[in-house]
């Protein structure tokens, strides 16, 4: 038990003597979680929507009063208001704004004579996401501001109504298990893969085989090593991924219990699966090309 604690010893010094190594297996998954669940999916928040205010009539105060509820209520946009268009439009261009609305003059009085009243939404539209966002909270801001404003008793249309079996996921926490299973992987592939391999080139193994050291000893050594290593970076990713994600559910006892023996038995199988890959192998150039495919 102690020749093979001390297999475990040497491994893990390495481990934390090479802050590269610790660098790579444990920054580079939180980068992309921070990337990735930003990029994609999502709802848009706070963004800044220009107002050009050319009518100040009733109707045009109504489309005020409902941009001021959106930012009270979803916070989808902030809207900031303009005198100027053509200013409103430099700075869409220029980003400083996602969109602006125009309120062209005469607004309400085309609303009160039916005389097709419009208005303008000015969207950057090399950013997708933002402006198919603005332009369907417009749209169904248009839409409750096109209906009557005495409901009929009954409905005379058919309405769908859609009820969803499970609440909305936020793309950061969806990705939050891929960015710890992917942190686990690289600090097995690293510290389990590729230094297994050095250390077999360079005649470690063999130096241990002619001390007391046994082959079963060197192997569970070898493999407690890389579960051990795969195990605190799998730690690490979770309590930082989570506060970043906003996963408040982490600090619940049982959660916590039952993410230690997720995290210890996937670290276990990770850990088994390189050295099953690896332990034929000779070559150094081997596993540098399979994981730079991976």
């Amino acid at each position: 038990m102690n020749r093979m604690m001390a297999i475990v010893e040497r491994e893990m010094r390495k481990f934390f003597r090479s802050p590269t190594l610790m660098l790579a297996s444990m920054i580079f998954p939180l980068v992309q979680l921070i990337v990735l669940g930003n990029a994609f999916g999502g709802k848009i928040k706070d963004a800044r929507l220009g107002v050009v205010d050319q009518d100040g009539g009733t109707q045009a105060l109504k489309i005020r009063q409902a941009f001021d509820s959106v930012r009270a209520n979803m916070r989808t946009f902030m809207p900031v208001y303009y005198d100027d268009e053509n200013t409103a439009r430099d700075d869409v261009r220029n980003g400083k704004i996602q969109g602006a609305v125009i309120i062209p003059p005469q607004y309400s009085r085309r609303v009160y004579e039916q005389d097709r009243p419009q208005i303008a939404l000015v969207v950057d539209n090399s950013d997708n996401f933002m402006s198919s966002t603005l332009e369907q909270e417009l749209s169904d801001i248009t839409t409750a501001l096109n209906q009557p404003t005495i409901e009929p008793r009954l409905l005379q249309q058919t309405v769908l109504q859609i009820v969803e079996l499970y609440p909305y996921i936020e793309y950061m926490k969806y990705l939050l298990p891929g960015s710890i299973t992917l942190a686990m992987f690289v600090s097995v592939m690293i510290g389990g893969g590729m230094l297994y391999i050095d250390d077999k080139a360079r005649g470690v193994h063999e130096g241990y085989l002619v001390t007391p050291i046994t082959k079963t000893e060197m192997v569970f050594g070898l493999n407690l090593a890389g579960a051990i290593k795969a195990v605190l970076t799998g730690v690490v990713i979770t309590v930082i991924g989570a506060l970043l994600a906003g996963v408040s559910t982490i600090f619940n006892p049982a959660t916590v219990l039952g993410l230690f023996i997720m995290i210890g038995l996937t670290s276990i199988a990770f850990n088994t699966m390189m050295f099953l890959l690896m332990v034929r192998v000779d070559d150094p150039l081997v596993p540098r090309a399979i994981f730079g495919i991976l």
